[in-house]
């Protein structure tokens, strides 16, 4: 491409599809945070939005900062899974080009209308479902084949937000669905990255062969308590039901949380990272159950610790260690990673007592304080991994290749 002959490092960013969506995936995290920020301080202008400017927050966190890590992490994680070709140049900047135009279009959908986010925005979805489909249908054991109804699902939500919004409706409803698939398709891609890391910790530690399992009968019940606590939320909102299901999400995840208890290897970054994942997802669960049944409204603070807490370390430790791998390089132990953990989880901390009644007299303060806290650990992800993934690899590796 002619770009390339301004921009050398352009070129390596074509080397794989992570590279550029990863990068999109935190440039995007910071630039949609601070104008918000700017936003609720009348500093900067937020147009009138479908569904309010509320739904347009939460539907960017979902599908366009969670979207962009999916797309980067599913097209090279399918590669690795099923031994098959990286996926072309043309096809990768055919999906940024859709994923850029749903999050303009629907900053401008107050005077485009819905339509134009609703077909950028599905068609993203359905290009990568149909990118990863064959792959995944294709291979023998089919035993991946999770990611492909998860991503399938994700795009019927999607469409059914948009319906919403085009019809007037509860969009909001959509997208807290979203929420639920979004935690489940969180627990099956770290049921795969957790086995090697985890074991790759203990076997330096102590030379022990794969003592760590990620166990299916904890993860499916996990799985299955959160679906039935996403189903009972949207057909019934409100319900003490709802309230007794979430709880109970809350327990098997906590449950699933004894996989994890491995010794001093716990405390290893890339051990402990995504141990806070479940812990985050667990505690979320927990604060929207018990506020349902005790009558008090705290599903704001328990949406906000899955997703700036869960989702959010979730697509750290995924685009730290993929990032890295499959671009040649070792695995990143500088300090910068379990300081932006560390950054996130007390930005979601600080945002969910933001909603609680008890904290209502702070309630600005501990907005601003955890948007900040985000916007340093996302700004400290591209200033370390800028390199890295713009850069040619350093070990002589071709495309996706997994860094010896």
């Amino acid at each position: 491409m002619k770009i390339d002959r301004f921009w050398p490092s352009t070129a390596n960013l074509w080397l794989c599809a992570f590279r550029s969506f990863f990068l999109l995936t935190a440039g995007h995290a910071v630039v949609a945070m601070a104008w918000w920020l700017g936003a609720l301080a009348g500093l900067l202008p937020l147009p009138e939005l479908p569904g309010g400017a509320i739904v347009w927050h939460a539907h960017e966190m979902l599908f366009g900062f969670a979207g962009a890590s999916i797309a980067g992490f599913l097209l090279t994680a399918i590669i690795e899974f099923t031994g098959t070709p990286a996926v072309d140049r043309k096809t990768v900047q055919l999906l940024l080009g859709l994923w850029a135009g749903g999050r303009l279009c629907y900053l401008l959908a107050g005077w485009l209308g819905v339509l134009p986010a609703a077909v950028c925005d599905l068609a993203f979805l359905a290009l990568l479902t149909a990118r990863i489909a064959g792959p995944l249908w294709r291979q023998p054991s089919r035993r991946h084949l999770a990611f492909f109804h998860a991503l399938t699902a994700l795009t019927a939500i999607h469409a059914g937000f948009y319906l919403a919004l085009w019809r007037g409706g509860d969009a909001m409803a959509w997208l807290l669905l979203g929420v639920g698939l979004m935690m489940i398709l969180i627990v099956i891609a770290l049921s795969r990255i957790s086995m090697r890391l985890v074991n790759d910790v203990l076997e330096r530690q102590g030379g022990i062969a794969a003592p760590y399992l990620a166990r299916p009968p904890r993860r499916n019940l996990a799985m299955f308590a959160i679906g039935l606590f996403s189903a009972a939320e949207f057909f019934l909102p409100g319900n003490a039901v709802a309230g007794w299901l979430a709880l109970a999400a809350a327990a098997a995840l906590l449950n699933l949380l004894n996989d994890w208890h491995v010794g001093r290897a716990l405390w290893q970054r890339w051990v402990l990272i995504p141990y806070l994942v479940y812990w985050a997802m667990a505690l979320g669960y927990a604060l929207i159950g018990l506020g349902m049944l005790a009558g008090s409204n705290w599903n704001s603070a328990g949406h906000h610790l899955l997703l700036a807490g869960a989702m959010a370390l979730s697509i750290l430790i995924v685009m730290s260690v993929a990032g890295r791998l499959h671009s040649g390089h070792g695995l990143d132990h500088r300090r910068w990673l379990p300081s932006a953990a560390a950054l996130l989880l007390g930005a979601a901390l600080l945002r969910a007592a933001a909603s609680l009644p008890a904290f209502a007299g702070a309630y600005l303060p501990l907005l601003h304080s955890a948007a900040t806290l985000w916007l340093v650990a996302w700004s400290l992800y591209l200033a370390c991994s800028w390199r890295g993934l713009t850069g040619p690899r350093p070990d002589g590796g071709k495309g996706c290749d997994e860094a010896a």
